[in-house]
């Protein structure tokens, strides 16, 4: 399982485990898994798509602006705004 955090200025909003996250990156849209390599990406506004299981249905969420940051320990998503 990939662990997953969501984080705005305000507060932490998601620290969980799941399958895949989906994020809307400035030059397109990039899939992470447990495992996936190293990098920074900016974030652009749009869906962020959190699959919790292989064929679950995704719990979508609109972000606005940020940063994402895939390290061994998992994906970071550091937002303006989620909602």
């Amino acid at each position: 399982m990939l662990h997953f955090e969501l984080v705005t200025p305000e507060k932490l909003l998601r620290s969980e485990e799941v399958h895949m996250v989906v994020v809307p990156g400035t030059e397109g849209d990039f899939g992470v898994l447990e495992g996936h390599a190293p990098f920074m990406s900016t974030i652009r506004d749009g869906a962020l798509r959190i699959h919790r299981t292989e064929k679950g249905e995704p719990e979508t969420l609109t972000i606005r602006g940020g940063f994402a940051e895939v390290t061994p320990k998992g994906l970071t998503i550091l937002a303006e705004h989620a909602a």
